[in-house]
């Protein structure tokens, strides 16, 4: 009988895992995330759910999907049959998805004798590979030790002092879309926004239909975030699809990589309300609160204004920077503005467009006078020399 006695890649083929299928160490495990046990879900043969949500996670936590304890996660993983000398391949029914979460999770755990298959159950079942209907699990308790390994996962403190201190590049898995804060987060009551510092890589660019991408393909989709030799942070919503990075990052030769366990739905959460913060504000949050001070240049802001302010930003963080914009005076407003600025990579084409959105408010009702016009020049100014 086959031992398979270590992995040369972080991912395996579907064709690599049927030929190994009976091999005396392996243990498959089927990742598939808020997957209930049923006997009429298909999973391929004796594979053993990780079940990442109760099982494998803080349910004691406030956030969904938190790192669990080195004690539950080897209590856990001994249940699952899981040895010391294990062979650990894992999947899910998307392709690439949380099966790389659970892939992270061995790795943060002392444990690297572990996989991701490449294209998940659907290449699977694509290749025509034996399925069976899944079952509970009988096997004998495995002899699994959890040796953390700090390096591996960041937390609400690491982030903010990452970002602040810009001593790695935080990367964030999110889809453009919810990154540029242009579709609202899927988790009911979480703001839109970002991680000061954080430049967006969504993790579907790495896959094709829910296979990696060639090697190539991956190095340069890293290559135009980050250098290999820069220490990186990835995050995403709930720490889920950042472990997708981690993964297409190992295999690009990256090595300084680390998770944010919270992502955007800790840190959005935790922030809420610091508005006299402006190191932790949103580039959504800075737009607002910069369009609030042209707006309010004649000491009021008319409906109009108002009306264009909404249309560049929600009303939650119409309604939040509001808040903090009447608190303070027109000297604390302007050091705001630095200092926020400080805290975002602004470009060129980045400059362009606030300073296009900047002249629109102040053109919003119809009448750019002298005032106005002082207070454009003065941001122009003061934004350009920051």
């Amino acid at each position: 009988m086959t031992f398979i006695k270590s992995f040369i890649s972080p991912i395996v083929s579907v064709k690599w895992l049927h030929e190994r299928l009976n091999a005396e160490n392996l243990v498959v495990l089927d990742g598939t995330i808020a997957k209930p046990f049923d006997a009429s879900h298909e999973q391929i043969l004796n594979a053993k759910f990780f079940d990442i949500k109760q099982k494998f996670s803080d349910t004691s936590n406030e956030f969904p999907s938190t790192f669990p304890s080195a004690q539950q996660f080897q209590k856990e993983a001994r249940v699952l049959g899981i040895n010391q000398d294990s062979a650990i391949v894992v999947y899910d029914d998307k392709g690439i998805y949380s099966s790389a979460r659970v892939w992270w999770l061995f790795k943060a755990f002392g444990f690297d004798n572990v996989a991701v298959l490449n294209g998940g159950f659907p290449e699977w079942k694509k290749a025509g590979f034996p399925t069976e209907n899944m079952k509970p699990n009988d096997v004998e308790q495995g002899d699994f030790v959890a040796k953390l390994q700090p390096q591996y996962m960041k937390f609400f403190d690491d982030i903010v002092y990452a970002s602040q201190d810009i001593t790695h590049k935080i990367i964030d898995a999110r889809s453009a879309g919810r990154f540029n804060c242009k579709e609202p987060e899927p988790r009911e009551g979480l703001r839109m926004g970002t991680i000061p510092n954080s430049v967006n890589l969504p993790y579907t660019d790495l896959l094709n239909n829910g296979v990696l991408k060639s090697k190539k393909e991956l190095a340069k989709a890293f290559y135009m975030v980050a250098e290999q030799h820069e220490p990186i942070i990835f995050s995403c919503g709930s720490g889920i699809t950042a472990c997708v990075l981690a993964l297409g990052a190992e295999l690009s030769g990256y090595k300084n990589i680390s998770v944010y366990d919270g992502s955007w739905t800790e840190y959005g959460t935790l922030t809420t309300g610091e508005m006299d913060k402006p190191s932790t504000w949103t580039k959504n949050e800075l737009l607002a609160y910069i369009l609030m001070y042209v707006s309010h240049s004649d000491l009021s802001e008319s409906h109009v204004e108002k009306k264009y302010i909404l249309s560049r930003v929600n009303k939650q963080v119409y309604n939040r920077v509001s808040a903090q914009f009447e608190k303070d005076s027109d000297y604390q407003s302007i050091q705001n503005i630095i200092e926020a600025v400080k805290s975002h990579d602004y470009y060129r084409n980045d400059f362009a467009d606030l300073f296009a959105d900047i002249k629109l408010m102040a053109f919003a009702d119809g009448n750019y006078d002298v005032v106005e016009q002082m207070i454009y020049n003065q941001l122009k100014k003061i934004l350009k020399d920051d």
